[in-house]
């Protein structure tokens, strides 16, 4: 039995709507494939997942193959760029149908009042405030580049999430951000989107980009979607889920069957019990695997720090610096060992859970009064034995209490493992941001809040169990005894 397809997108609701599109029709088309939703990382994520095999195809743009992943800004065709593509072993469909291009949006009152039409016009208006992407702020042909081709003067820029750029603009908190043609906010917010007088901006033609190990019926069914999609209709579509909340693979079924007359298409989507039971799954997965292996490296760690002075603050000292990386940093710099999905998450948890264990036990052996230590060497017990008899039954608290940390502490820091695919809790938190759902933001927040609390409670039980009777506190009834 063939594989699946193994469809990926970006995390904005177009690239999802795409992706969901790409599945589901190729599911009616009698083609097994699944479907790995809002990979976070960015571009360069999906680019180095399709290159290394973890996923077969995403739907990309012209503009950003030619200038952000090839680095060629004369690769104005798309015959031009399957031509560089090629040897790297990957394809390119014809234009889905419609550009998505870079622009420039001014609230219109705003762009009334200030005679802004054209985007040269803002040369004459130094004070400005720019609200800009991250990802155009980075990009060459995005505000380095618009600035040089157009000499702006503006020196008040600020980088933000693209939604929030468009509150901004709506708000008044800036007078400027970039825009997407085909977003659906243009319209709905009344944003002047600047004629791009010098004509700085690339084309983004929206196209597949796949692996050649694609199968000739895979490849047939993606062809036939072809110059399908027109400019309005995606507009349309991106509406329906950015604004009328609907979910992204509702919007692109139902495009599938009333628009282009796919009946037999269906949507990837299972109630909300199973996607919050999946989730759980996902979400202890990550958590007990790579506390799990914390342990194991972590216990034995802590013991020879204790027994080691200088060994010990070196390793805590280093684990110290690995604790201060960002977490989306430390799963950046996984993933070129280990791709996406489950694995550079579990790695990235794995090394954030050894800094409380570590310090844990050793803190816990360094605690022990030297007069017990002496009691039991006098006692003819050997140092492996006074480790197992005395020493780790009294630091049990102080190690319990480190596993405790990191478990709790990767509970949270988990969530982000949606954002290179590993699933869990953190994915409806991505989508509700995306979205601006708080309900769908809710349904992972709150589990993994509960989720946390449990893990507390259980290991305050396993304490109970574990902590020899002499060091527990003692009841209220034994003080009124006393």
């Amino acid at each position: 039995m063939a594989a699946p397809v193994r469809v990926g997108s970006k995390a904005d609701t177009e690239a999802v709507i795409l992706g969901e599109f790409c599945a589901a029709f190729l599911r009616a088309s009698g083609i097994d494939a699944v479907y790995r939703r809002d990979l976070n990382g960015g571009t360069q994520v999906l680019w180095r997942a399709l290159q290394q095999g973890e996923i077969d195809l995403y739907p990309e743009y012209t503009g950003t193959l030619s200038r952000d992943l090839l680095h060629d800004a004369q690769l104005t065709t798309t015959a031009a760029l399957r031509a560089r593509l090629t040897p790297l072993g990957l394809g390119l469909t014809e234009p889905l149908g419609f550009e998505n291009n870079y622009a420039i949006g001014v609230r219109e009152e705003r762009a009334t009042a200030l005679g802004l039409t054209r985007i040269s016009d803002l040369q004459g208006h130094p004070s400005l405030r720019f609200g800009f992407s991250h990802e155009f702020l980075d990009r060459p042909e995005g505000y380095p580049g618009l600035r040089a081709a157009y000499q702006l003067p503006q020196t008040s820029v600020s980088g933000l999430d693209h939604d929030l750029a468009l509150r901004a603009v709506v708000d008044g908190a800036i007078d400027a951000t970039d825009v997407y043609t085909t977003d659906a906010e243009i319209a709905l917010h009344r944003l002047r989107v600047l004629d791009d007088d010098r004509r700085h901006f690339p084309r983004y033609e929206a196209v597949l980009l796949y692996r050649d190990t694609l199968s000739p019926e895979a490849l047939a069914a993606l062809r036939s979607l072809e110059g399908r999609i027109s400019r309005d209709a995606m507009i349309q579509l991106n509406g329906r889920a950015k604004l009328n909340k609907e979910p992204e693979a509702q919007v692109a079924v139902t495009f599938l069957r009333e628009t282009l007359g796919v009946g037999d298409a269906s949507a990837s989507t299972a109630g909300r019990l199973p996607q919050i039971a999946q989730r759980t799954r996902e979400h202890l997965t990550l958590v007990g695997i790579s506390l799990f292996f914390a342990g194991l490296l972590g216990l034995p760690l802590g013991l020879l720090a204790a027994r080691r002075p200088r060994f010990g603050q070196a390793v805590l000292g280093l684990l110290g610096v690995v604790q201060t990386i960002p977490s989306l940093a430390l799963l950046v710099f996984v993933m070129p060992l280990l791709g996406i999905g489950t694995a550079p998450a579990v790695v990235a948890l794995f090394l954030y859970s050894l800094l409380p264990i570590v310090r844990g036990t050793a803190t816990g052996l360094l605690d022990i009064p030297l007069s017990l230590r002496e009691s039991a060497e006098a006692l003819g017990l050997s140092s492996w034995a006074s480790l197992a008899r005395v020493e780790l039954p009294l630091a049990t608290r102080s190690i319990l209490s480190g596993i405790k940390t990191a478990a709790v502490i990767n509970v949270g820091t988990a969530t982000l493992g949606a954002l290179i695919g590993a699933g869990g809790y953190g994915q409806p938190i991505l989508v509700g941001i995306r979205r601006d759902d708080l309900a769908t933001i809710l349904e992972g927040a709150i589990p993994a809040a509960v989720l946390a609390l449990v893990v507390q409670g259980c290991f305050e039980i396993l304490e109970r169990r574990l902590l020899p009777s002499g060091l527990k506190a003692p009841s209220k009834q034994e003080d009124v005894s006393t």
